[in-house]
């Protein structure tokens, strides 16, 4: 009897501490979302960055190039090769996410030269609200000279008739963003002051640093590769790009090379099309010299603290 009366007491109070545990996840995911919604509204009072479109064949073929390996928009995974809209990126729980039509026929044609300078400089919208998904920070110190080229290279692109796909941020990509396992709200994480400043192209370190930070969004702040918290079952598991003996630590310069032009690993193994070999093979020998510099010292990390 006695045994009963406890096993009775244990599963109320289980059921109390189940709804408790219940009500404490829902308030944390409302917090964590709002906080989000919140962000994404704020609207920024950066200046548009006074900067023209140039003509001349040289710059637009420089804005060619930087588009479609260095600050990728002109690829199928983002803008489209030809700055359409992209492929649509559903990442389960996470949203849905469609890189938009930016040629004159799409919302290229609300942005002056200044205002798209901004957004590509700062992650300023034309609204004053910070981009979403499209991964600015990443390329924020672009040199004035290089955003010039990559406004020219936008404008010199015919006009594409394409309707916007979807994009909707759900509540896990909330909360992810929030604690930034996925960072979505751009102008915030952006040093706005900073911005702009990089060391001019040459094949070392310092500049080799700063392409560096294309690949931490897949591969995590610290380059050790894992899963991507959030991502759906089936989602391909990015590499341990550090010089770990889990990661690149055997690697010469050739095989870091076909990993990046041909997406093969060292032993010959086609790698999954999520990595963008079409984007950062076309890199010049510059840039290669330089990111696998930047990669061969960074510190070692076991593969998958990310």
């Amino acid at each position: 009897m006695r045994l009963k009366i406890w096993a009775k007491r244990f599963g109320k109070g289980a059921a109390v501490v189940g709804i408790g545990a219940a009500i404490s996840a829902s308030a944390y995911a409302y917090t964590q979302a709002s906080a989000f919604d919140a962000s994404a509204e704020k609207v920024w009072s950066i200046r548009p960055v006074e900067l023209s479109r140039s003509t001349d064949a040289a710059v637009i073929a420089r804005g060619k190039h930087l588009a479609e390996a260095v600050a990728p928009c002109a690829t199928a995974h983002c803008h489209g090769a030809d700055l359409g809209g992209g492929q649509i990126a559903d990442i389960g729980p996470v949203g849905t996410f469609t890189a938009p039509n930016i040629t004159s026929a799409g919302i290229g044609a609300a942005y002056s030269d200044a205002e798209l300078a901004r957004l590509i400089r700062h992650g300023v919208k034309k609204d004053g609200r910070s981009v979403v998904f499209m991964p600015a920070s990443d390329f924020s110190w672009l040199s004035d000279s290089d955003v010039v080229a990559l406004v020219s290279f936008v404008r010199s692109m015919p006009a594409v008739e394409r309707a916007n796909g979807p994009m909707k941020v759900k509540l896990l990509g909330k909360i992810l963003d929030r604690r930034g396992q996925f960072p979505l709200v751009q102008a915030e994480r952006i040093d706005h002051d900073e911005a702009g400043h990089a060391p001019p192209p040459s094949a070392t370190v310092e500049y080799g640093a700063y392409l560096g930070r294309l690949c931490k969004g897949c591969h995590g702040p610290g380059l050790s590769g894992g899963p991507i918290p959030g991502a759906p079952p089936g989602m391909p598991i990015p590499k341990n790009l550090t010089p770990d003996a889990t990661g690149l630590g055997s690697w010469s310069y050739d095989d870091f090379l076909r990993a990046l032009e041909k997406g093969e690993s060292k032993d010959g193994r086609k790698l999954d099309s999520m990595m963008p070999s079409e984007t950062f093979g076309k890199m010049d020998d510059t840039e290669k010299h330089a990111l696998f510099a930047y990669l061969r010292t960074a510190p070692p990390r076991a593969f998958g603290n990310r």
